[in-house]
C-alpha cells in the first residue's frame, strides 16, 4: 500500500506541473502573448513572454544544446533526489512542500524539453513617475517551487524547533 504522504505529493506534483502546462499553453498559442507585448494585469504586474534559457534570474544561460541537456539531466536528478525524499517522509508538509517543488521543476523540464527554454511570462515592476524598474520574471512553475521551499523552511525552521520546546 503506498504511504499517504506519497499520493498526496505525487498528486500535488501533478496537478502543479499540469497547472503550469496548461497555462504556458494557453498564454503561448491561444492567448499569443509572444506578439501583444506586455499585458498589464495589476499594476506592478504585466504579462510577457520571455525565454530563459538559463536558471532562476536567467543565470548561465545555455544557448548551445550541451547546455541545455546539462540543465535537463540537472533538473532530472534532482526530480529524482526530491522524490526519494518524498517517499521517505511522514510529515503532510513536507509532503507538499516536495510535491509543489517536483511538480514545478518537471513543468520547466518539459519546456527545456519542448522549446529549448522556459517560457516565463509574469514581469513584476516598479513604476514611478520618471522610470521604471522591471524586476522578475517568472512562471507557476517557478512560484510553486519558491511556495514549496518555503514550505520546507518553515518545517525545519519553525515546526521542528516548536516541536522540540519543553
Amino acid at each position: 500500500m503506498t504511504h499517504p504522504q506519497i499520493r498526496l505529493g505525487l498528486a500535488v506534483a501533478t496537478v502543479t506541473c499540469v497547472l503550469d502546462q496548461a497555462v504556458k499553453l494557453w498564454l503561448i498559442f491561444i492567448f499569443d502573448l509572444g506578439s501583444r507585448g506586455p499585458v498589464r494585469i495589476a499594476p506592478a504586474i504585466d504579462l510577457v513572454l520571455t525565454w530563459n534559457t538559463g536558471i532562476s534570474y536567467g543565470l548561465f544561460p545555455q544557448d548551445a544544446a550541451n547546455g541545455r541537456w546539462l540543465l535537463v539531466a540537472i533538473t532530472l536528478l534532482a526530480i529524482v533526489l526530491l522524490a526519494i525524499w518524498l517517499a521517505r517522509t511522514e510529515a503532510r508538509l513536507t509532503a507538499l512542500a516536495l510535491g509543489l517543488i517536483i511538480g514545478g521543476a518537471l513543468g520547466n523540464a518539459i519546456d527545456r524539453l519542448a522549446y529549448g527554454a522556459v517560457a516565463d511570462f509574469v514581469l513584476l515592476n516598479i513604476t514611478t513617475a520618471s522610470s521604471r524598474y522591471d524586476w522578475y520574471v517568472f512562471n507557476l512553475a517557478d512560484a510553486a517551487i519558491v511556495a514549496g521551499v518555503i514550505g520546507l523552511l518553515y518545517e525545519s525552521l519553525v515546526r521542528d524547533r516548536a516541536a522540540k520546546a519543553p
